[in-house]
């Protein structure tokens, strides 16, 4: 077998492996562009809240606060539910104190998790389902237990409350996961769904380039250039063939 028909078959080995990731790269991308990501995000149905001044009180000190948190790494002065909070960061997680009492609030219980969803929330609907998870599920990929409340608004928002710090740290929704799974196909990553250097992407990325490079030989070394000379002349109209001579009469004889 010569080089060329050699090149020939890695060519058409490469286009058949990767034929049917370029429909899922194409599909996917299209469906990707369709929606807005603020409406993926659902951003749009989040209330915008300013957060109140902090009022020069004698808050508790902060030394009293970190000394009941093992391995503190962080403290930070905020509003919670209309009240002054210190939030305390830890290598494990972050817990909240009142700012003015010193007592731990968190973890937040039901009733707060649910008023919190409340206050964020500003579409259309309301809550049918409020519960406190222990295991994750696919749409949720961060730490555990957290509160997830069900809205029952046409695109079902859920929302994720974080028990620790009484954020909402994830929004989702009906379109949210149709984009997720457009996402998915799109990375090749069919379980987390986050890893965009995953050994399949590598392989159909090789794939690509060689199939163009076999193309390009093919093109260029392998007859393929003449029929592209042949095609971008017939377009653009030029021609190599000699206009025809010019076919004028004899000059008569003079008398």
């Amino acid at each position: 077998m010569n080089i060329a028909n050699l090149i020939h078959r890695i060519h058409v080995w490469a286009g058949l492996i990767l034929v049917i990731q370029i429909v899922l790269w194409m599909a996917s991308g299209v469906i990707m562009s369709w929606f807005h990501i603020e409406t993926v995000r659902g951003e749009h149905t989040t209330a915008h809240q300013i957060a109140p001044e902090l009022d020069p009180y004698n808050y508790v000190a902060p030394g009293g606060v970190i000394a009941r948190e093992d391995g503190a790494l962080e403290l930070t002065l905020r509003h919670f539910q209309g009240i002054p909070v210190y939030e305390v960061i830890t290598a494990s997680g972050a817990t909240l104190y009142d700012a003015e009492s010193g007592d731990k609030i968190s973890p937040i219980d039901e009733d707060t998790a649910r008023e919190i969803a409340e206050r964020d929330f500003d579409g259309d609907g309301e809550i049918v389902r409020i519960a406190l998870l222990e295991e994750t599920p696919q749409e949720y990929r961060r730490s555990l237990p957290v509160w997830r409340a069900d809205f029952n608004d046409k695109r079902n928002t859920r929302l994720y409350i974080s028990p620790e710090t009484g954020k909402v740290i994830s929004r989702r929704n009906d379109i949210w996961r149709l984009y997720d799974f457009f996402w998915m196909l799109h990375i090749m990553d069919y379980d987390e769904r986050e890893d965009f250097n995953n050994p399949l992407v590598k392989i159909a990325s090789a794939a690509g380039l060689i199939f163009v490079l076999t193309g390009l030989y093919l093109l260029f070394v392998r007859g393929g250039r003449k029929i592209l000379v042949r095609d971008t002349q017939r377009i653009f109209g030029h021609s190599n063939s000699k206009p025809p001579e010019s076919k004028t009469p004899p000059e008569a004889d003079g008398a």
